[in-house]
């Protein structure tokens, strides 16, 4: 018996139940258009919502930070890492979200694991987390010593009974994504803030889908819901809407202050490297200047949205661009999506564990990248494909 006979065991398994990820390789710039394996697609399925990906602002700024400072940044932020350019950024993410203060981190990711276990730390804390929070959020839970109470998914009175039971905890941190990102759904933020007030519970949200999406020009959930100053901890990511990499959180002067002594990822890995933090701050000071790009997005969106349920598919309950086609069974989506990319459309089907099982889907994501032609073609492919399955169209 091999050692790695489990691990055999388990690919196997995977691949009979239709939930092998077959990872695709790109050859192209991100954009409207991808070269996937070989064959140039139309991309329905990236997350770069304002098609920033391959902007020449955000690329003519990465070589000059190349240029200038070199390519990679030598050290933690904390010892010799910290550039001029990462304390630039930081204000302008400031002044995008209408906060004191940030702090850039290395990706959305590890901005959840810098956050959750600085904040509560202890045994004697509570940390009150939706149901279908994002798995970075999950993994920072699971590095805390607090107890867990995990409430129903955008149910603030479920939220309420937790908190009741939570109560005599020292610190009470309240956790949520702002846009679940397989539904697009949105998060009850403004409730969630009342509640929260009442119990004297420390209010964070991963808005990682509403970055760049949601609110002015872009700013997110607690803009969209005017809570600014209502709302403690704003984490966001720049590899989705900002179409770079990197993650960061922004909240009052001094929990930042906090963070750059206490969190991990902060202290202990690598900062960006110059080129990545450039292109970020070319992709804010384009926000701060204009929200057409976010119009564009929303135009796309409802457009597409509405063609596909008058075809007769199933989207769920998405509030935002983030198109769910739900499918059912994880082979089923599997089989749309190959159908899919023999007519040019690369949109990726999404199972378990991702989703929870019979809840497969195409997650379609719009971008302010794609024309009216691309969404038409998009259209035209899905009801193909749709009456040829007998899944819609």
């Amino acid at each position: 018996m091999s050692k790695y006979d489990f691990i055999t065991e388990e690919l196997t398994r995977l691949k009979n139940e239709g939930l092998y990820n077959n990872i695709r390789t790109i050859s192209s710039p991100q954009g409207a258009h991808l070269i996937v394996d070989g064959k140039k697609v139309l991309n329905m399925c990236s997350n770069n919502y304002l098609g920033f990906a391959n902007d020449p602002a955000l690329v003519k700024a990465a070589e000059n930070a190349v240029l200038k400072y070199g390519a990679g940044p030598g050290a933690v932020r904390s010892i010799a890492g910290t550039l001029d350019l990462h304390i630039e950024l930081e204000k302008k993410l400031a002044q995008f979200k209408k906060v004191d203060a940030a702090i850039f981190l290395q990706s959305g990711f590890v901005a959840n694991q810098a956050v959750i276990p600085s904040i509560v730390d202890s045994a004697e804390d509570a940390v009150f987390t939706d149901e279908l929070n994002h798995a970075s959020i999950i993994d920072g839970v699971r590095l805390t010593k607090a107890q867990r109470f995990i409430y129903k998914h955008n149910n603030p009175e479920d939220l309420r009974k937790k908190l009741e039971e939570g109560k005599a905890a020292r610190r009470k941190l309240i956790i949520t994504d702002g846009v679940f990102s397989m539904d697009g759904d949105i998060a009850p933020l403004d409730k969630i803030a009342e509640i929260a007030e009442e119990y004297n519970a420390i209010t964070m949200v991963d808005d990682a889908h509403g970055e760049g999406v949601l609110g002015e020009a872009g700013r997110g959930i607690v803009d969209h819901f005017k809570l600014h100053n209502k709302f403690d901890i704003e984490v966001g990511t720049m590899s989705k809407a900002f179409g770079v990499v990197g993650g960061f959180v922004a909240g009052k002067s001094e929990l930042i202050e906090y963070l750059k002594q206490k969190a991990r990822p902060f202290l202990f890995s690598s900062a960006t490297t110059p080129a990545d933090t450039a292109a970020c701050m070319a992709a804010v000071e384009i926000l701060l200047g204009s929200g057409d790009r976010v119009k564009k997005l929303w135009d796309n969106a409802n457009y597409f949205k509405e063609n596909m349920k008058k075809l007769g598919f199933d989207i769920g309950v998405s509030q935002t661009p983030i198109t769910p086609v739900m499918l059912g069974e994880a082979s089923a989506a599997q089989t749309f999506s190959k159908k899919l990319f023999e007519e040019g459309i690369f949109a990726m089907a999404i199972g378990f564990p991702t989703v929870a099982k019979g809840k497969a889907r195409i997650r379609v994501m719009i971008s302010a990248a794609h024309s009216k032609e691309d969404l038409d073609t998009t259209l035209a492919a899905f009801e193909k494909v749709g009456k040829e399955l007998g899944t819609g169209g």
